[in-house]
């Protein structure tokens, strides 16, 4: 196929690369990364570096010279381009050495903290390592701050929107009945039996039919836990097929991309690496709270497709463990502030959701409640707090009132602007608590946690509902605590800080 012409955007990308170095580039499906990265300059080799089958061949027709392939059976003859599965290259290092790429390209780089990548990366000394990926957020925490320097282009999902590259997107959260209070969670997602035994349920099923019934427009892609659960839904909808890895589909998605079937049901086969435009409605039936899994996913469906409108994105939802990914998440909105939002409208296009969620979340309940989210956040990102009693915004900054310190929310590499210099949030965290400790013991009261817990419990000072009454003349203040009125008055004294 050779080289296509690149769009702006495309070229901007590869304009801002460096000399050398380790960088990542955060592009969302379908702005074109294979297009991208197919126009890079080279020196001499490049090696390209995928996890899934369907990744490894996927770049071979961008390339205007022959591209070998390293996967299973295939063995290159050492061509100009070289594409390999990530499993197959690290049995065969030795076949390559150190200094035999130019350029490495990490496909998908969100999986680059795995093992058997590192191990990859070590061996070769390029004069440039490029990681792709549309989700920089790892789902089990890991972050990829020792492996790329830095972020040095970013197009995400909404800019793509919003320039008219991607689509639109209507969401919907369907309450279809399952409980994953009790299933526990294994390297940063729910395990795969227990969450397979929650919601592979005859009335979930039936539910999940129902909304793709009510709410499906056009194709549709439905995300089922595992082979059984997808086999269960398919039932429900009748002309719908069920595709899993392993299974030769090409019958099928020919069928689907012509029309003539309407609905794929699928186990984890369309996550990367597969291209279906004319996918308008994705069903989410396969609860995550991996963001990363949850935007490939979502991404199957934001291509721009001839007569289609927007993708309508359904979210079959339940009595939700923590962090749960449904739409907001794909705008960066926490998911642990979402699990315990009441006031969202169950249908929403996705830029009204951040104005939304201000709103309903701009209550006393919730500016009360802010030292719980404060803890879930910082749980679910293994932040270590040092019992310090942040307040955390809206917009994700956290903010303390007394003494006055603020921390800008973590970029996605997990690092953020402190005197200065980037560093780690961790080490951001970590010197704020010895700056407290050193210089503010006199406020600890004000600023420890555990302090501010049973200064807490008292009845609030005549001062404290004074105050509140006059910003909240409507306020219950009856039984109100001193930690119930701090948080108010937080709120208030901040004002446009906290936004």
């Amino acid at each position: 196929m050779g080289k296509l012409e690149l769009r702006p955007y495309q070229r901007e990308c590869i304009e801002a690369l460096p000399e050398r170095g380790a960088f990542l580039i955060q592009m969302a499906t379908g702005l074109g990364k294979t297009v991208t990265f197919a126009n890079i300059p080279r020196r001499g080799r490049m090696l390209i570096l995928s996890h899934r089958d369907e990744l490894v061949r996927q770049p071979v027709r961008y390339f205007d010279v022959p591209v070998g392939i390293e996967q299973a059976e295939c063995r290159s003859c050492f061509e100009e381009v070289i594409s390999a599965s990530v499993p197959s290259m690290v049995r065969r290092l030795k076949r390559f050495p150190p200094d035999m790429f130019d350029v490495v390209v990490v496909d998908e780089a969100h999986h680059a903290a795995a093992q058997s990548y590192r191990k990859i990366l070590d061996h070769f000394k390029p004069r440039l390592t490029l990681g792709f990926t549309a989700t920089p957020n790892r789902g089990d925490g890991v972050g990829l701050e020792d492996i790329f320097e830095d972020i040095i282009f970013e197009r995400d999902l909404e800019w793509g929107i919003r320039n008219g590259y991607l689509s639109d997107i209507r969401c919907l959260r369907c309450d279809i009945g399952f409980d994953l209070r009790d299933v526990s969670s294994r390297l940063g997602d729910y395990s795969a039996d227990e969450l397979e035994a929650a919601v592979n349920i005859t009335s979930a099923n039936k539910a999940v039919a129902d909304a793709y019934r009510r709410y499906a427009k056009g194709q549709t892609l439905v995300f089922a836990v595992s082979v059984a659960h997808a086999e269960a839904i398919a039932r429900e909808i009748p002309d719908s097929e069920v595709v899993i890895g392993g299974k030769d589909r090409t019958v099928v998605l020919e069928r689907f991309r012509a029309g003539d079937l309407k609905c794929i049901v699928n186990c984890m086969v369309f996550t990367e690496g597969t291209d279906l435009p004319n996918v308008e409605t994705v069903l989410i039936a396969r609860p995550t709270k991996n963001i990363a899994l949850y935007t490939q996913m979502v991404g199957r469906g934001t291509r721009l497709f001839p007569g289609k409108d927007c993708l309508t994105l359904i979210d079959c939802v339940g009595a939700s463990a923590l962090n749960l990914c449904t739409a907001p998440s794909l705008i960066g909105l926490d998911a642990s502030l979402l699990d315990r939002c009441d006031g969202l409208p169950d249908e929403m296009d996705i830029f009204d959701v951040p104005d939304t969620l201000a709103r309903v979340m701009d209550v006393p309940r919730y500016w009360i409640r802010n030292a719980e989210l404060v803890n879930l956040w910082a749980k679910g990102k293994r932040y270590n707090l040092h019992g310090v009693a942040w307040f955390r915004t809206a917009r994700g900054d956290l903010v303390l009132g007394k003494p006055r310190f603020r921390l800008a929310a973590p970029d996605k590499l997990g690092r953020v602007f402190w005197q200065g210099r980037k560093v780690p949030y961790q080490r951001a965290l970590d010197e704020v608590y010895r700056s407290l400790c050193a210089n503010y013991e006199d406020l600890r009261n004000m600023w420890d946690a555990s302090c501010v817990k049973r200064w807490g419990e008292y009845r609030a000072t005549d001062k404290q509902v004074e105050m509140v009454r006059r910003f909240l003349p409507d306020y219950d203040v009856s039984n109100m605590t001193k930690a119930e009125a701090g948080a108010i008055l937080t709120r208030f004294f901040l004002g446009r800080d906290l936004r």
